[in-house]
């Protein structure tokens, strides 16, 4: 019995000890609306622009095209929304950029002046045809994430002014 036993514990003991399967944890990718992946797909127009230069003569309803880097704030990205914020790198410094520094979250530009944030930042938002801001996050979409850089091409909101810069985009475009 005592020799049963032994053997059962030590069959147990074993098979415990056996390699588990493991599971895959890379996150899916996400899927967008067909609203995002319109603007996603079209490629942006004009020579772009630095934010610094245009957010003093862009009027609501023009159209322009800005570039820059997904940056100039902590979460750049407006969670359960299809609206990030576009740094300008003319004006803004990422902290992974600066020697020595080791910020957390180089994204945010916590070394620039809150009057260089302001007059380097836009905001870049995709809106549905009722004028809405899609509701879904774009981090993550179409290689739109911190630090990217990226071109869009879009409409100067209604209520955007020298100090607050807002772009309807109707083509963002990651990369040079």
């Amino acid at each position: 019995m005592k020799t049963t036993c032994l053997l059962i514990a030590t069959a147990a003991l074993l098979a415990s000890c056996k390699e588990k399967p493991t599971q895959a944890t890379a996150a899916p990718a996400k899927e967008a609306s067909a609203a995002l992946s319109a603007v996603l797909a079209t490629p942006p127009t004009g020579e772009p622009q630095s934010i610094h230069l245009i957010r003093s003569s862009a009027m609501p309803g023009d159209v322009i095209t800005l570039s820059g880097r997904i940056m100039g704030n902590a979460k750049p990205f407006v969670d359960g929304r299809a609206a990030f914020i576009l740094g300008d790198p003319k004006v803004l410094t990422a902290c992974n950029e600066t020697p020595g520094d080791k910020c957390e979250t180089p994204w945010d530009a916590c070394c620039d002046s809150p009057e260089d944030k302001k007059r380097g930042i836009a905001t870049i938002q995709i809106i549905d045809a009722e004028g809405r801001v899609l509701k879904e996050s774009v981090e993550g979409v179409g290689g739109l994430e911190k630090l990217a850089t990226v071109t869009v091409t879009g409409k100067v909101a209604e209520g955007s002014s020298p100090d607050l810069l807002i772009v309807n985009a109707q083509a963002i475009r990651p990369g040079k």
